[in-house]
């Protein structure tokens, strides 16, 4: 197993917990001996192990992201115009499409694999070239 893939697991597992404690602490919720203290002490546990949690994932993504030598530029750049283009689309439908593309491209770049990521890169690309050419 790879560090990128241990360090995913373990935010997995943070995760997990979180979500436990959640559950945990939706059913105090509905005690009425439970203090209003100690629910908020919790969710802010809760909170506390999803800031971990994504930290880890980000790790994670950082390591399977750094063996992409050059490709890595490439990435930059086209995330870097995708967040500027987000945030000019006025229809609801273009947003869905443009963030599959997006989800795509993050999902290649966590899998740690480099070929995996062309076609996403590649759609990416193309999408925002389209957009920049209908552009007025």
């Amino acid at each position: 197993m790879s560090q990128a893939n241990e360090i995913e697991t373990l935010a997995r597992q943070l995760s997990d917990c979180a979500t436990a404690l959640h559950r945990r602490i939706l059913l105090a919720m509905r005690q009425p001996a439970t203090a209003q203290a100690q629910i908020q002490a919790l969710f802010g546990r809760e909170v506390a192990l999803r800031m971990c949690a994504n930290g880890l994932y980000l790790d994670a993504a950082r390591l399977a992201a750094g063996g992409l030598g050059p490709a890595q530029q490439q990435v930059l750049a086209v995330t870097a115009r995708a967040s500027v283009a987000l945030e000019k689309i006025e229809q609801i439908k273009d947003v869905f499409d443009f963030s599959a593309e997006l989800l795509a491209l993050g999902a290649a770049l966590a899998s740690g694999k480099p070929e995996h990521l062309l076609k996403p890169l590649e759609n990416l690309k193309h999408r925002l070239d389209d957009r920049h050419a209908a552009a007025p």
